[in-house]
């Protein structure tokens, strides 16, 4: 098993066993706090569908050129596994650790199944990518298109970059609060990511000292 496979696995596992643990309420509680990030998920896919679904079944899919699911090339962050495992039957997430055993998986993402992608909801950075000929094709005949799509890469921030207390963030660190530990907690072990929580709070820091400091009488 390849290193990557090792982490993804044992990551897995972990999220697995933890959830296992909880009660149907606490489980109700993590379910309540990703609601909203489930929701701008289903209109992404939405969106994909409607403009990307045919476009990139022909170009990609069926000729099993499928560009974008390379060999240990996908990013998964902690959250995406949680929310994954969380969502996902016991078969599903049986079949994940199946693949992630196999020695020789080829050149393609091991995720990648007979019929896509293997994941429930499969790795944010999946799917919000669209490569340039796919991106040239539908937006240089659709404005409108490339405007919504714009937006959702915007909402996606909301969840994703840390330069607010965002949800990611939050999920890893209930995790590590409990005892955890993962290789994939970008957030709170990745030098770029911990760089941006820094300046982000060193700016709500500044931000706020500029709104007590007394101003001085005219």
């Amino acid at each position: 098993m390849s290193e990557y496979n090792q982490e993804q696995s044992k990551t897995i596992q972990m999220v697995r066993n933890h959830l296992k643990t909880l009660s149907r309420s606490e489980q109700t509680r993590i379910k309540t706090r990703i609601r909203s990030y489930l929701l701008f998920r289903k209109e992404v896919a939405e969106f994909l569908q409607h403009h990307f679904s045919e476009l990139c079944t022909q170009k990609c899919y069926q000729n099993h050129y499928s560009a974008c699911c390379g060999r240990e090339g996908i990013t998964t962050f902690f959250a995406d596994v949680l929310v994954n495992v969380l969502m996902s039957s016991e078969k599903e997430t049986g079949r994940l650790l199946q693949v992630l055993g196999l020695s020789d998986i080829g050149a393609k993402c091991v995720y990648l199944g007979k019929t896509g992608c293997l994941w429930r909801i499969k790795p944010i950075v999946c799917e919000m990518f669209l490569c340039e000929h796919a991106r040239k094709t539908v937006f240089g005949r659709d404005p409108l298109a490339l405007k919504e799509w714009k937006r959702l890469r915007l909402r996606n921030k909301r969840y994703t970059w840390p330069n607010r207390p965002v949800l990611f963030d939050d999920l890893e660190s209930c995790f590590i609060r409990a005892g955890h530990s993962s290789t994939l907690m970008y957030f709170h072990n990745s030098p770029g990511l911990l760089r941006v929580k820094r300046l982000a709070a060193k700016k709500r820091e500044t931000a706020l000292q500029e709104s007590h400091r007394i101003k001085p009488l005219v």
